[in-house]
Protein backbone atom coordinates (compact mmCIF):
# COMPACT_ATOMS: atom_id res chain seq x y z
CA UNK A 1 0.00 0.00 0.00
CA UNK A 2 1.00 3.64 -0.92
CA UNK A 3 1.71 6.00 1.76
CA UNK A 4 0.97 9.76 1.38
CA UNK A 5 2.16 12.33 3.69
CA UNK A 6 0.83 15.55 4.86
CA UNK A 7 2.78 18.23 2.41
CA UNK A 8 3.68 16.52 -0.91
CA UNK A 9 1.05 17.04 -3.90
CA UNK A 10 -2.39 15.10 -4.19
CA UNK A 11 -1.96 12.50 -7.03
CA UNK A 12 -3.93 13.70 -10.13
CA UNK A 13 -7.43 11.96 -10.26
CA UNK A 14 -10.27 11.62 -12.79
CA UNK A 15 -13.63 10.04 -12.20
CA UNK A 16 -17.33 9.44 -12.76
CA UNK A 17 -19.63 10.59 -10.31
CA UNK A 18 -22.85 9.64 -8.98
CA UNK A 19 -24.57 11.42 -12.37
CA UNK A 20 -21.38 9.78 -15.00
CA UNK A 21 -20.36 13.18 -15.02
CA UNK A 22 -16.05 13.42 -15.13
CA UNK A 23 -14.79 15.01 -11.99
CA UNK A 24 -11.10 15.92 -11.53
CA UNK A 25 -8.34 17.11 -8.77
CA UNK A 26 -8.19 20.07 -11.10
CA UNK A 27 -11.66 21.39 -11.26
CA UNK A 28 -10.93 21.90 -6.87
CA UNK A 29 -7.43 24.34 -7.85
CA UNK A 30 -8.06 27.80 -5.24
CA UNK A 31 -10.37 25.54 -3.39
CA UNK A 32 -9.59 23.13 -0.21
CA UNK A 33 -10.78 19.67 -0.83
CA UNK A 34 -12.12 16.77 1.69
CA UNK A 35 -11.38 14.05 -0.32
CA UNK A 36 -12.88 10.74 1.92
CA UNK A 37 -12.47 7.25 0.91
CA UNK A 38 -15.61 5.25 2.21
CA UNK A 39 -16.07 1.24 2.15
CA UNK A 40 -19.31 1.44 0.87
CA UNK A 41 -22.90 2.86 -0.36
CA UNK A 42 -25.72 2.17 2.24
CA UNK A 43 -23.73 0.92 5.45
CA UNK A 44 -24.29 2.44 8.68
CA UNK A 45 -20.91 4.23 9.25
CA UNK A 46 -20.59 5.29 5.16
CA UNK A 47 -24.36 6.55 5.51
CA UNK A 48 -23.69 8.19 8.46
CA UNK A 49 -20.57 10.07 7.27
CA UNK A 50 -22.12 11.08 4.13
CA UNK A 51 -25.61 12.45 5.98
CA UNK A 52 -22.61 14.22 8.12
CA UNK A 53 -21.00 15.93 5.58
CA UNK A 54 -24.22 16.70 3.37
CA UNK A 55 -25.55 18.48 6.89
CA UNK A 56 -22.68 20.82 7.02
CA UNK A 57 -22.53 21.05 3.34
CA UNK A 58 -22.80 24.64 3.83
CA UNK A 59 -20.69 25.72 6.65
CA UNK A 60 -17.93 23.89 5.09
CA UNK A 61 -18.24 25.56 1.72
CA UNK A 62 -18.55 29.02 3.52
CA UNK A 63 -15.15 28.23 4.54
CA UNK A 64 -13.60 27.32 1.06
CA UNK A 65 -13.60 23.91 1.22
CA UNK A 66 -15.90 21.15 -1.36
CA UNK A 67 -16.21 17.43 -0.07
CA UNK A 68 -15.76 14.77 -3.19
CA UNK A 69 -16.51 10.95 -2.36
CA UNK A 70 -14.70 8.16 -3.66
CA UNK A 71 -15.48 4.25 -3.37
CA UNK A 72 -15.21 1.23 -5.29
CA UNK A 73 -18.94 1.14 -5.80
CA UNK A 74 -20.70 1.83 -9.70
CA UNK A 75 -21.78 5.05 -10.68
CA UNK A 76 -25.69 3.14 -10.37
CA UNK A 77 -24.89 2.46 -6.92
CA UNK A 78 -23.49 6.04 -6.18
CA UNK A 79 -27.02 7.49 -7.55
CA UNK A 80 -29.09 4.85 -5.68
CA UNK A 81 -27.31 5.71 -2.70
CA UNK A 82 -27.01 9.80 -3.26
CA UNK A 83 -30.66 10.25 -4.22
CA UNK A 84 -31.84 8.44 -1.16
CA UNK A 85 -30.14 10.49 1.25
CA UNK A 86 -30.08 13.86 -0.62
CA UNK A 87 -26.47 13.95 -1.14
CA UNK A 88 -25.07 17.25 -1.78
CA UNK A 89 -21.37 16.31 -3.63
CA UNK A 90 -19.77 13.84 -5.89
CA UNK A 91 -19.47 10.45 -5.42
CA UNK A 92 -16.72 8.89 -7.50
CA UNK A 93 -16.85 5.41 -8.80
CA UNK A 94 -13.44 3.95 -8.86
CA UNK A 95 -14.18 0.26 -9.73
CA UNK A 96 -11.14 -0.17 -11.49
CA UNK A 97 -9.26 1.01 -7.53
CA UNK A 98 -6.97 3.31 -9.75
CA UNK A 99 -7.74 6.18 -7.56
CA UNK A 100 -7.64 3.88 -4.15
CA UNK A 101 -4.62 3.06 -4.95
CA UNK A 102 -3.06 6.11 -5.77
CA UNK A 103 -4.29 7.51 -2.43
CA UNK A 104 -3.24 4.34 -0.49
CA UNK A 105 -6.48 3.44 0.56
CA UNK A 106 -7.09 0.02 -0.60
CA UNK A 107 -5.61 -3.04 0.88
CA UNK A 108 -5.56 -5.71 3.29
CA UNK A 109 -7.84 -5.03 6.30
CA UNK A 110 -8.84 -7.53 9.15
CA UNK A 111 -13.14 -8.02 10.18
CA UNK A 112 -14.42 -10.44 12.56
CA UNK A 113 -11.43 -12.69 12.41
CA UNK A 114 -11.10 -12.33 8.48
CA UNK A 115 -8.90 -11.00 6.33
CA UNK A 116 -9.49 -9.16 2.86
CA UNK A 117 -8.58 -6.14 0.69
CA UNK A 118 -11.16 -3.18 1.30
CA UNK A 119 -10.45 0.61 1.77
CA UNK A 120 -9.59 1.86 4.51
CA UNK A 121 -12.17 4.86 5.88
CA UNK A 122 -9.62 7.81 5.25
CA UNK A 123 -10.06 11.74 4.30
CA UNK A 124 -7.49 13.72 2.59
CA UNK A 125 -7.76 17.71 3.50
CA UNK A 126 -6.25 19.13 0.16
CA UNK A 127 -5.42 22.82 0.31
CA UNK A 128 -5.62 25.04 -2.68
CA UNK A 129 -2.38 24.27 -4.25
CA UNK A 130 -3.49 20.83 -4.40
CA UNK A 131 -0.78 19.74 -1.78
CA UNK A 132 -1.71 17.26 1.25
CA UNK A 133 -2.28 19.86 4.44
CA UNK A 134 -4.41 16.89 6.57
CA UNK A 135 -4.84 12.76 6.51
CA UNK A 136 -7.39 11.64 9.05
CA UNK A 137 -7.24 7.70 9.21
CA UNK A 138 -10.34 6.48 10.54
CA UNK A 139 -12.62 9.22 10.87
CA UNK A 140 -15.47 9.91 13.20
CA UNK A 141 -17.98 9.11 10.83
CA UNK A 142 -21.05 10.90 12.87
CA UNK A 143 -19.02 14.18 13.45
CA UNK A 144 -17.10 13.91 11.01
CA UNK A 145 -17.10 17.30 9.41
CA UNK A 146 -16.44 18.97 12.98
CA UNK A 147 -13.15 16.60 12.49
CA UNK A 148 -12.39 18.66 9.38
CA UNK A 149 -12.86 22.49 10.75
CA UNK A 150 -11.03 21.70 13.90
CA UNK A 151 -8.22 20.43 11.97
CA UNK A 152 -8.56 23.34 9.40
CA UNK A 153 -8.83 25.92 13.23
CA UNK A 154 -5.61 24.38 14.22
CA UNK A 155 -3.45 24.69 11.18
CA UNK A 156 -4.51 28.31 10.91
CA UNK A 157 -2.87 28.84 14.32
CA UNK A 158 0.00 27.11 13.56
Amino acid sequence: MKTLKIGERAPEFTGLDQNGKKVSLADYKGKKLVLYFYPKDNTPGCTAQACNLRDNEELLASKGIAVVGVSADSVNSHGKFSNKYTLNFPLLADTDKIILNQYGVWGEKKFMGRTFDGIHRTTFIIDEQQNIMAIINKPDTKNHAEEILKILEENQTT
